[in-house]
């Protein structure tokens, strides 16, 4: 019975050195302008840049695939930090991804015309809709970003969006307008 455990213990002990050896050895780095990207996007998982994530839109970013200008959820903000951190121009955001919106907007469903198809939650990249097959569904709204990728394929249009109207906890302050200006010295 002790031969046992001792040829279980240092089987265990050689393969956990093989391992640790083996994660050192073959660690696959990530690479760093990449993640810089990423950093700046603002994470919403929408598609509308026409990639799968934000993630994958860095990295088409980097490799010179794509352009700074397809997040429309991150608006002129995100173009400005994308240019500053690339060093390149700052260009509008492409119209033919989406439009900046003025203001955070939500979607809600129609509880009483909604038949419960599933489509909108298949649609939902962020898995924003809650409910199953033939049975009315919700959305959560903490979860919703307002890409608005749900609306098309809703075959009955009981899908609606609302403006998110700011609290004391969402209230943010609005950018000066005229660009950004160096401070005077006196």
């Amino acid at each position: 019975m002790m031969v046992v455990i001792i040829t279980l213990a240092i089987i265990a002990a050689f393969f956990g050195l093989l391992l640790g050896y083996s994660a050192i050895r073959f660690r696959v780095e990530g690479d760093p302008v990449v993640d810089k990207i990423d950093a700046i996007l603002p994470q919403t998982q929408c598609g509308q840049c026409t990639y799968a994530g934000c993630h994958p839109y860095a990295e088409a970013i980097a490799k010179g695939e794509a352009d700074i200008n397809q997040c429309p959820p991150g608006g002129e903000a995100v173009i400005i930090a994308l240019a500053d951190l690339l060093e390149v121009e700052v260009i509008p955001l492409n119209a033919e991804h989406g439009e900046v919106k003025e203001s955070k907007t939500v979607v809600y469903i129609d509880e009483n015309t909604c038949i419960g198809c599933t489509l909108c939650i298949q649609a939902c990249p962020v898995d924003a809709i809650l409910g199953a097959a033939k049975h009315m569904h919700t959305v959560i709204e903490s979860e919703c970003t307002g890409c608005d990728l749900c609306i098309p394929p809703c075959p009955v249009d009981c899908i609606h969006i609302k403006a998110v109207t700011p609290t004391l906890k969402t209230w943010k302050w609005h950018r000066p307008e005229g660009g950004y200006a160096a401070p005077r010295a006196g």
